[in-house]
């Protein structure tokens, strides 16, 4: 008989691989979206690039991480997961239309804008992973 979490083992990798991919969709998307190349920014050594996209990332985790531990099929995660997504790019949309300097900001290297946005994604995310406590 093999050990109690040797047979959670296939839920784990289903919803491990799910929470990646969907990762992976919100990073293209987002990426898309942004007037500017995050990962050459951030290859050139550009800080604000490189907080701007970790805070972003966090900000969409924290609810798939919620999603995951309240969801019973792959399927609710997958919607709940998609429902952040899109309230982590409303956000964004948001936000550059208040502050339209805000993609210049980050190309430019000025940390202010890419700490606000970073800040602004984690706390969207941290009440989106709250409210799907249900």
């Amino acid at each position: 008989m093999l050990p109690n979490y040797l047979s959670a083992l296939p839920h784990f990798l289903s919803y491990f691989s799910m929470a990646a991919l969907l990762l992976c969709v919100f990073w293209s998307i987002y990426t898309f979206l942004t007037p500017h190349d995050e990962l050459a920014l951030i290859r050139e050594g550009n800080t604000s690039a490189s907080i701007a996209l970790v805070g972003t990332l966090i900000g969409f985790a924290l609810p798939v991480a919620a999603a995951i531990s309240h969801s019973v099929s792959t399927m609710a995660l997958i919607q709940w997961s998609l429902a952040a997504m899109a309230l982590q790019l409303a956000v964004y949309a948001l936000l550059r239309l208040l502050m339209p300097q805000l993609g210049a900001s980050i190309s430019e290297d000025r940390p202010a804008g890419a700490i606000l946005l970073a800040g602004i994604s984690i706390v969207c995310g941290i009440l989106n992973a709250a409210a799907m406590s249900y």
